[in-house]
């Protein structure tokens, strides 16, 4: 079986000391979800994440490697998929400029509605997993 390999991160913001989520919605099969992409060449998972936050979203990002939490599920296509995601905080007041070609929408959502809005069990886990992560971080 192919195993294909990806990589991403919760892109989040503090406004007023609440955290707020970025999810984006792709324009090829209408689904919400977390700024991922395919690893490419002999790129990290850090590095991949990385650049697929900046070509699908503009944003410059830091990725903090100290969460990261990884996703592995079968594919319509019979493939195997390896998903890693981290955190990253943006500035409140930064600009998203989309990649319209692979992205359709997207919105800074808190934890509730964020959760509500991603269009996947395994993906909703994994918000649970970084809002407890985040929430601990930033009140520590």
């Amino acid at each position: 079986m192919i195993t294909e390999r990806a990589s991403g991160a919760v892109v989040y913001r503090l406004v007023d000391g609440r955290l707020e989520y970025l999810l984006l919605k792709s324009a090829t099969s209408n689904f919400w979800g977390f700024p991922k992409g395919h690893v490419e060449g002999d790129e990290s998972d850090l590095q991949t994440a990385v650049r697929e936050i900046k070509e699908e979203t503009q944003l410059d990002v830091a990725i903090n490697p100290d969460f990261h939490a990884d996703l592995d599920y079968d594919m319509v296509n019979g493939h195997h998929k390896h998903v890693v995601l981290y955190t990253a905080l943006v500035p409140a007041d930064s600009v998203i400029e989309r990649q319209t070609v692979e992205i359709s929408a997207f919105g800074w959502f808190d934890y509730v509605t964020a959760r509500d809005t991603l269009s996947y069990d395994n993906l909703k886990g994994l918000l649970d997993q970084a809002n407890t992560y985040l929430e601990d971080y930033h009140h520590a």
